[in-house]
């Protein structure tokens, strides 16, 4: 039996299985979140035209049904402008595929190509105080499991600024301990960093890998089945932390807590140019002398 080409589910089972993970070898975060367009997508059709995905055709996905789409994204979902900009981005990939697998279908790929992105507003970057991060910090009931987990996990995320997709992938192995301990993170866009850790988080991570080697677990935050925590798992986490310390430090109660917030720590630091703050963090003891239009944005103390 031949398959019409004119079909979406060929075109898309040879873009996730050959063109994303072969031809262009995107990391699986990337081909997570295609994946996620396709299925909100497909979805989004089923309910306004009843067509089941797998009798969806090419010709049923034009420029003013992705529109569509996008609006509804915005409207009914209320994704904010960035996630509209980034389904759009996953599509346009994919309308570009299409053109080339199947020529016949250039014009309606050639429409949905010219759909534009949309400009967003860009709003100041939050951060957290000392005293705020130190509730989070001490929110954890450390005398059961899950909370020396949960006290680890959120100190490691303070001290080096990982993504939560970076936190939840991390493995024991990824920690080297020694006079200097430090994190090998794999991140965004297939980028390898070295980020050193403080001795508090170095004793603290050394105190929780002992406990976990126990089990024979090579996460380094594993969830109860000692599976790894999803991005939800660790936001779940960091909301307990923060439910917990609003009673401890009111504050945190008018501000939105995201662990993508807690990245902005110590760039609020570091900005701030309170060297002082800065050594009392990273336990040091003598400060070197300032320098005249020293930019501190990125500068840490070595």
């Amino acid at each position: 039996m031949t398959i019409s080409p004119s079909l979406v589910s060929p075109h898309v089972q040879a873009f996730f299985a050959d063109h994303l993970r072969q031809h262009k070898g995107l990391s699986p975060q990337t081909v997570a979140s295609c994946r996620d367009t396709f299925r909100l997508l497909l979805n989004f059709m089923k309910q306004t035209t009843g067509i089941e995905p797998s009798a969806l055709c090419l010709t049923d996905l034009d420029a003013p049904t992705i529109l569509a789409f996008l609006d509804y994204l915005e409207r009914q979902r209320g994704n904010r402008v960035r996630s509209r900009n980034i389904r759009l981005s996953a599509l346009r990939t994919f309308f570009r595929f299409v053109a080339l697998r199947e020529p016949e279908s250039v014009q309606i790929a050639t429409r949905v190509l010219a759909i534009p992105r949309k400009r967003e507003d860009k709003k100041l970057v939050g951060y957290l105080t000392r005293e705020e991060i130190e509730a989070l910090l001490a929110a954890p009931d450390r005398s059961r499991w899950i909370g020396r987990r949960d006290h680890a996990l959120l100190l490691t995320m303070y001290n080096s600024g990982a993504r939560v997709s970076e936190i939840v992938t991390l493995t024991r192995h990824q920690v080297h301990f020694g006079a200097t301990t430090f994190l090998q993170l794999h991140g965004k866009g297939r980028k390898e960093r070295t980020v050193p850790l403080w001795p508090d988080t170095a004793r603290a991570l050394k105190t929780w890998f002992q406990e976990l080697e126990i089990f024979g677990m090579p996460m380094a935050f594993p969830n109860a089945r000692g599976n790894p925590l999803s991005r939800y798992g660790a936001k779940y986490v960091l909301q307990r932390a923060v439910q917990r310390a609003v009673a401890l430090c009111p504050s945190l109660s008018t501000k939105t807590i995201s662990p993508h917030l807690v990245r902005h720590y110590l760039p609020f630091l570091t900005m701030s140019g309170n060297l002082k703050a800065i050594a009392g963090t990273f336990g040091i003891r003598r400060l070197p002398p300032a320098k005249p239009h020293q930019n501190t944005r990125h500068s840490f103390p070595g």
